[in-house]
């Protein structure tokens, strides 16, 4: 009962995350589950059996708010669910050992994207253009893989490149790219089961990450609106950085006091430059705000 809170948590957490970023609930949960000691196999196909219910409500909701370009998904999804089952099973069929320190390397990659982009990264020039098969199927193929592959990675890789590509407006990328995913996370669920068995498959785990995510979800609406992006983004990109970090230096022996006083100073530093950003941000709205009043009408005398 204790670990079933414990992965509630988990899916709680990576669901405030996700629903924050528009992203991130594969690396979040992958990086807890991991550093829980869950098999990394096991921890991917865990949070896949999960996201299955989440992406299916998920891109529903955006097929209803008009969010969705249909010929966008189609060409995404296809390529995507074929990287994802490729990529289930390579990792179903590698040993924890293998794995590990792989997964590791992928999510620390991960994690330097998001604090890329949302600590030190600009808003793209965004200019309306229909996406084209050419560049949709190579990047569903490769997203999809690397999701399954690193228990996530379909909305840090997908999302991102559709938006600073300029092909397609951002609210119709993020709406394509989470009904896509439904896809993709099917694919994967389905690899993984193929390669493990469901004998091998935590339902404690996948129970907990769906409980908190259910629970998490009005939290997460909430939090967007009141946290500055910035500062989220180092606080999520700080944790999965020290925690990968802290897995390939135990998988090469070489742990060290100054290994961990490093990877604080760089958690620090980011930190400090969010919320130096953030408060820039926030000085330039209220300029921006104060610069739309009306002047006060002048008195005749």
């Amino acid at each position: 009962m204790e670990r079933l809170f414990v992965f509630a948590f988990v899916g709680l957490l990576a669901q405030v995350i996700d629903g924050s970023l528009g992203m991130a609930y594969g690396v979040t949960a992958s990086t807890l589950l991991l550093a829980n000691g869950v098999a990394p196999a096991v921890a991917s196909a865990s949070v896949h059996l999960a996201e299955v219910g989440t992406t299916a409500v998920s891109g529903f909701s955006h097929w209803r708010f008009g969010n969705v370009e249909w010929g966008v998904v189609a060409r995404l999804a296809v390529p995507g669910a074929i990287g994802a089952f490729v990529g289930a099973s390579v990792l179903s069929n590698l040993s924890t050992e293998s794995a590990t320190p792989w997964v590791a390397v992928l999510l620390l990659l991960l994690g330097v994207y998001i604090v890329a982009r949302f600590v030190f990264g600009k808003k793209p020039v965004v200019v309306t253009r229909r996406p084209g098969t050419r560049f949709l199927a190579p990047l569903g193929l490769f997203a999809g893989f690397v999701d399954a592959t690193g228990g996530g990675g379909w909305g840090p890789v997908a999302t991102p490149t559709l938006i600073s590509s300029g092909r397609l407006h951002p609210r119709k990328v993020i709406g394509s790219v989470s009904t896509a995913e439904f896809a993709v996370t099917v694919a994967a669920s389905v690899g993984f089961l193929i390669g493990l068995g469901s004998e091998a498959i935590d339902w404690r785990v996948v129970g907990g990450l769906l409980l908190g995510g259910v629970v998490a979800a009005p939290f997460a609406a909430y939090l967007v609106r009141h946290v500055s992006l910035p500062v989220l983004g180092a606080l999520v990109g700080s944790v999965i950085l020290i925690t990968n970090s802290r897995t390939l230096l135990r998988a090469f022996d070489a742990e060290s006091a100054g290994a961990y006083a490093v990877l604080g100073v760089v958690a620090a530093t980011l930190l400090a430059i969010a919320v130096r950003r953030a408060r820039g941000e926030h000085t330039e709205v209220i300029e921006a705000l104060e610069g739309d009043e009306p002047e006060p009408e002048k008195q005749p005398v």
